[in-house]
């Protein structure tokens, strides 16, 4: 794969992807490149708004109706819903079920059962289940 930038002030700005197929690095610059004005503004328990950084967000929540961004040592409100998330979020995360997408760079240990059903538990503490929806992406990400 080649790289070429052109720095030219009087032309638009624009990025061509010339690519065999589409893969997770394409989708990842079609992402940054058609959604760089997304900023996650969380808001703590005493309604101060905070600029999250996605890196240092461990796992998004839906709890009692409202979506909660999980970090080292804090939760934060988040004013958008998990599928709008989603489709903004890197490829570093992962849905993990209805509830909850997840930072796979955050996640401390999987439990697996005998029953089949896995249990994800993130360095924060917040632990929750995979869905039978889900389970076969996470396998096919981590090689389990």
């Amino acid at each position: 794969m080649k790289f070429i930038l052109n720095i030219d002030k009087s032309k638009d700005e624009e990025v061509i992807v010339n690519a065999h197929e589409k893969t997770k690095l394409v989708e990842e610059i079609e992402k940054l490149v058609l959604n760089d004005t997304f900023e996650l503004i969380g808001y703590d328990s005493d309604k101060t708004s905070v600029l999250l950084d996605f890196q240092d967000v461990q796992c998004f929540v839906v709890n009692d109706g409202k979506v909660y961004a999980y970090t080292d040592n804090s939760k934060y409100y988040v004013k958008y819903r998990i599928y709008q998330l989603q489709e903004k979020l890197p490829s570093n995360f992962i849905k993990v079920n209805q509830s909850c997408i997840g930072n796979i760079k955050k996640i401390s240990r999987f439990d697996a059962s005998l029953a089949g059903s896995l249990i994800i538990k993130f360095k924060c503490g917040y632990k929750d289940c995979v869905s039978r929806r889900q389970l076969k992406e996470f396998k096919e990400r981590f090689g389990l």
